[in-house]
């Protein structure tokens, strides 16, 4: 993502004043910053929030797509407010996606008293996709469970090329994790009865979504200050 990031960047007219290696410690991370107008920050879940915050530190608004450290979100909320920062945030930056995200909440209100469906998801991705279920899953799910009352949580299966097979308890929402080679990144959420099914799919054809859709944020952050998210940038809520 970060060359595909820095592709489009240059093409669009920006330059790109620093890229910050594995190996910099907070000093060097915080030389690189000087005279930076906003950090994009794919990085992985373990570094994610330092980077965060010394983006905070050195008065530098982020923008971040990495997943899987959503458990310290409190943490970089309260830190972007003490010192006055800027973060935007996203599971996803693809515009699609986000407008799939607001179509599985609407499906889900009108599903939820529906006993006799039952709602599945699986998200396919590459065999390089470090976390399951993804990101985008996990916002999925989180839009589901908000409406379908009977669901107490999510469940996850990971599979290889399709090879294993998925169970999962009836009050949690089954989430089946496939890896296979070259993909993308597909999502697939499905409300099965014995006399139908409704299956709602969103299929990234290339990662050119997600970097133009972090630039259109980068973009968008100038100037101000807090958190936000796809939902502000995209007037979805």
């Amino acid at each position: 993502m970060g060359r595909e990031i820095e592709r489009l960047a240059i093409e669009q007219g920006h330059s790109i004043r620093a890229i910050i290696q594995r190996e910099d410690d907070e000093n060097a991370f915080l030389e690189k910053l000087t005279n930076v107008d906003i950090a994009i920050e794919f990085s992985s879940p373990e570094s994610a929030v330092a980077n965060f915050l010394y983006c905070f530190k050195a008065g530098v608004p982020v923008v971040s797509g990495t997943t899987g450290w959503n458990a310290h979100l409190k943490e970089v909320i309260n830190q972007c407010d003490t010192l006055d920062a800027s973060f935007f945030y996203a599971s996803n930056f693809s515009v699609g996606v986000n407008i799939f995200f607001e179509l599985n909440r609407h499906l889900a209100q009108l599903m939820q008293g529906q006993a006799d469906y039952s709602v599945s998801m699986e998200e396919i991705h590459h065999l390089q996709k470090k976390d399951a279920p993804s990101g985008t899953a996990i916002t999925l799910a989180t839009g589901i469970l908000e409406h379908i009352t009977q669901l107490q949580g999510w469940d996850n299966n990971v599979r290889l090329n399709h090879e294993e097979t998925f169970s999962t308890l009836s009050n949690l929402l089954p989430i089946v994790s496939t890896r296979s080679e070259g993909v993308t990144g597909t999502h697939e959420i499905t409300y099965r009865s014995t006399l139908d099914e409704i299956t709602i799919r969103h299929q990234a054809h290339s990662r050119l979504a997600f970097a133009q859709g972090a630039l259109l944020a980068a973009t968008w952050m100038q100037g101000k200050k807090g958190v936000y998210t796809m939902q502000d940038l995209l007037k979805l809520k």
